[in-house]
Formats: C-alpha cells, sequence, structure tokens
C-alpha cells in the first residue's frame, strides 16, 4: 500500500474520532505544532527513523516531546511507532488538516507579495478567492517575495492565480515570441 493511502488511513480514524468529541479546532492545532518540531528538528527525526533504538524508546522520546498534546494525537503518534510508520507522522498531519479544513470549509493558501499584507487586504483576498475554490473562507500564510516587482500571486492547492507583474510580464513575453 502507499504510503499516502496509509497515511490517509490513519488521518481519516483520528479525523472521525475527534468530530465525534468536537475536538477538530484544538486537534489540528497540535498537529500542526507535532508537524513544525519535527520538520524544525532534524534531530528528532533522526532518533525516529534509527533502527538501533526500541519502540519502546521512540515512543518515551514522543512523550517527553509532546507531553502537553491531548491522548488522540499521542494515541495516534504510538500507533504510528508501533506499526513502523514514524516517517509517516507529518503526511498523517497534513492529510488531517485538509481534511479539517474541508469539514469548515476553509482552504489554505499561500499569497506572495512584494510586502507583508494588511488585515483588510487578506480579509478581500479571503472573500474574494474563497467561492472560486468552492470553500467559505481562506487561511493565508504571506510570503514576501521581491521578484514579483508589484501585485500578487496566489497559490490554493494546486491552483494559482498569478496577478504579479513578473507574471504578467512573463506572459507578455511568450506571447511576442509566440
Amino acid at each position: 500500500m502507499s504510503n499516502s493511502m496509509v497515511a490517509k488511513r490513519y488521518a481519516l480514524a483520528l479525523f472521525q474520532i475527534v468530530k465525534e468529541q468536537q475536538l477538530l479546532e484544538s486537534v489540528e492545532q497540535e498537529l500542526r505544532v507535532v508537524k513544525e518540531v519535527l520538520n524544525s528538528s532534524p534531530d528528532l527525526k533522526a532518533v525516529l527513523k534509527s533502527p538501533k533504538l526500541s519502540n519502546e524508546n521512540k515512543k518515551e522520546v514522543l512523550k517527553n516531546a509532546f507531553a502537553s498534546v491531548s491522548t488522540y494525537v499521542l494515541n495516534t503518534l504510538m500507533i504510528l511507532i508501533d506499526r513502523h510508520r514514524e516517517d509517516q507522522i507529518e503526511e498523517v498531519a497534513d492529510v488531517f488538516i485538509e481534511l479539517a479544513n474541508d469539514a469548515r470549509g476553509i482552504a489554505d493558501a499561500k499569497v506572495y507579495s512584494v510586502r507583508p499584507l494588511t488585515d483588510e487586504e487578506r480579509a478581500a483576498l479571503s472573500q474574494a478567492f474563497a467561492a472560486k475554490v468552492g470553500k467559505q473562507w481562506l487561511r493565508i500564510e504571506n510570503i514576501v517575495d521581491t521578484n514579483l516587482l508589484g501585485g500578487i500571486k496566489l497559490r490554493i492547492g494546486n491552483s494559482i492565480f498569478d496577478g504579479s507583474l513578473r507574471g504578467k510580464l512573463d506572459r507578455l513575453e511568450r506571447k511576442l515570441l509566440s
């Protein structure tokens, strides 16, 4: 079975349990923290991947690292260790976040701009583009990119909306060359 299918199964099981318990928001935040810690700590990743360390030692490391998370998240991590799926933790978190967003009508968006966006600009972008992707609103991550020259570039899932000056110049160049 492919890794994405495995991650989807674990994430779906966790999603169904926490949705019944009405803990969707808090568990999503906890999984974001788990993912961030794993991304920012290559040593922790190396420990979890180490074949020399027993599953019990790996579980103890995770229990100490994530002592404040809910039992649902901790138990999911323990099951992943038991089944030798420690490399799937981040993917399970990603799939869970995607499921939670779908349930609430939210989409994650990356907005590239030449300067940081104001709250009003974020709200206007969310309102304008959420309907285009069939969502109620967007959770916007603003990334400052001085190569754009002006305007914005918005990425929602696999869709890219390029309203940047750099993008317009590139399209004009392609049109002139063809």
